[in-house]
């Protein structure tokens, strides 16, 4: 090697690492889904859990929050869908039952008590018991007496783990870490003059009240307080239900849309961009033959290439497409869609390049472009592996190449000179901490890509992955066959399936490697 080469390299600045690479593909030939970065990026890694605690492993319940005006028809809303959701366990807390006990001083003026207001309620009460069944523990419910404006008249109700919580109420929208337990908010939009009727109704007939203090209690309190707490909390519900209890197909549409959260996995409830392939027999079979360590190489790479093959048609369900008319051979016109052109898969060396010949049979002629993501080793230093360099490929040339690459976490990219104009599909087989995709997804950004027209692939992710995806990039869709438990103590995906990449192109740990400590 010539002393002008060396200079050149020991010159060249992170930014030119792309120049250094091209060097050496030119010089030795060497292919680049060879070019391997073990262990973990610990500026990242450190923040994430090293396992899954057993809480997560739970299934966590669907919450709804049901609220309106007094006398709007919540509770005929929640009947409803608790009678439609029959086969499911379903349980309903009702805000009421958490009002704060009386003092002897209210008690002497109890007509002058606002119990519409926010003040009234024992809110911290209220969420300490939904965070026990959130976390599927049994709670006890206070059963509070209107008579004697007391909770411990009667005894506490015992409420246990549901699949669904309904959780009902005026107010249950005012506090936002209520709000922030709920997977579905409901406001119950009712005309004031029917809840003024409704109420009038109630109070008289089933609490034996007279007709002017109703209505003096009503314009003192429950309108007031409408028009300044409740109301204004219908921005934050998800769907508003006009009617109330009448409006059956609203109702049959939200127990429909709770049926399909139901079986969905828990991620999928908090981040809508997540999507997971429906779970089938030969999918699981699939999944156990290539998590089984005794499984053939040939075997491994056959399983996965059916199941990436599955994970690709799902994602390109999800890009646009637009009506196409064409004619039959029978001459009649069929309408259907036409597929969109503008389309490129970037896969992150060298996992990511086991899903490329599953996308190019679903896409004829598709332009793929490479993405390779530098990471720490596990003991700080920087690690490559040489398993598929050439063995003439010059050791010296490899450890200049390293240390001008130190600090970074691009190492290489070759994309489509219009990539900012086309839909891309990310491929990489593990979502694991997230790292990766970070870094990748950070890059196409970077090249002008919209967030919107990212589609990450992989065939499992683990939960701390999805959570460090999606919260940085809420626009982007993941499109995965299966969620794991989460990560242990070295950062791998458990149960896992190994080293992807090793299994599947054949690769074996014991290989070469060349580690060269940080610089100083």
């Amino acid at each position: 090697m010539s002393l002008r080469f060396l200079d050149f390299l020991s010159r060249s600045s992170p930014m030119d690492s792309k120049s250094v690479v091209d060097m050496i593909e030119a010089s030795s030939g060497a292919h680049f889904s060879g070019f391997h970065m073990n262990g973990l990026q610990r500026t990242v890694a450190a923040e994430q859990p090293s396992t899954s605690s057993p809480d997560n492993m739970h299934k966590q319940p669907f919450v709804i929050g049901v609220a309106g005006g007094a006398a709007s028809g919540k509770t005929t809303v929640c009947d409803m869908i608790i009678q439609q959701l029959h086969d499911q366990r379903v349980v309903l807390v009702n805000q009421d039952s958490f009002y704060h006990n009386l003092s002897e001083e209210e008690l002497t003026r109890v007509h002058e008590y606002n119990f519409d207001h926010p003040d009234a309620f024992d809110t911290g009460k209220l969420l300490s018991s939904m965070e026990k069944l959130k976390h599927m523990q049994a709670v006890d419910i206070p059963n509070y007496d209107f008579k004697s404006y007391k909770n411990n008249v009667f005894p506490a109700r015992r409420v246990n783990p549901s699949d669904v919580i309904i959780l009902e109420g005026i107010l249950i929208f005012h506090d936002p870490r209520v709000r922030d337990l709920m997977n579905m908010k409901i406001f119950v939009d009712t005309d004031a003059d029917v809840r003024l009727a409704r109420r009038i109704r109630r109070d008289t007939v089933e609490k034996g009240r007279d007709i002017g203090a109703v209505l003096d209690q009503y314009s003192k309190f429950v309108k007031p307080a409408f028009d300044d707490f409740i109301l204004p909390t219908k921005k934050y519900a998800d769907i508003i239900i006009p009617r109330g209890g009448d409006n059956h197909v609203a109702v049959d549409l939200i127990v429909q849309h709770i049926r399909t959260k139901l079986g969905q996995h828990d991620l999928c409830k908090i981040y809508p961009n997540l999507y997971v392939i429906q779970s089938t027999f030969q999918i699981r079979g699939m999944h156990t033959l290539i998590r089984d360590s005794q499984t053939t190489k040939h075997d491994f790479v056959f399983y996965a290439d059916r199941l990436i093959r599955l994970v690709v048609e799902h994602g390109l369900g999800h890009l646009p497409f637009t009506e196409k008319q064409v004619i039959t051979p029978t001459g009649s016109v069929y309408t259907g869609v036409d597929f969109c052109k503008r389309l490129c898969g970037v896969s992150v060396i060298r996992s990511g390049e086991s899903m490329e010949n599953a996308l190019r049979a679903c896409c004829k002629g598709i332009k793929i472009g490479k993405i390779l993501i530098h990471r720490e080793g596990d003991n700080g230093q920087q690690v490559l592996n040489t398993r598929q360099f050439p063995l003439s490929f010059c050791p010296s040339l490899l450890i200049f190449v390293t240390s001008s690459i130190c600090g970074i976490q691009l190492i290489y990219e070759k994309l489509p000179t219009d990539i900012a104009d086309r839909h891309v599909l990310l491929l990489d087989p593990i979502l694991g901490t997230g790292n990766s995709a970070v870094q990748a997804i950070s890059l196409l950004i970077r090249k002008g890509v919209p967030e919107s027209n990212i589609i990450f692939l992989n065939l499992i992710s683990a939960p701390q992955g999805v959570h460090v995806v999606c919260k940085a990039f809420p626009r982007i869709k993941i499109v995965t066959s299966e969620i794991d438990i989460g990560l242990n103590e070295d950062f791998r995906v458990v149960p896992g399936m190994g080293e992807f990449g090793d299994r599947y192109f054949g690769t074996d740990d014991d290989e070469q490697q060349v580690v060269l400590a940080p610089p100083q």
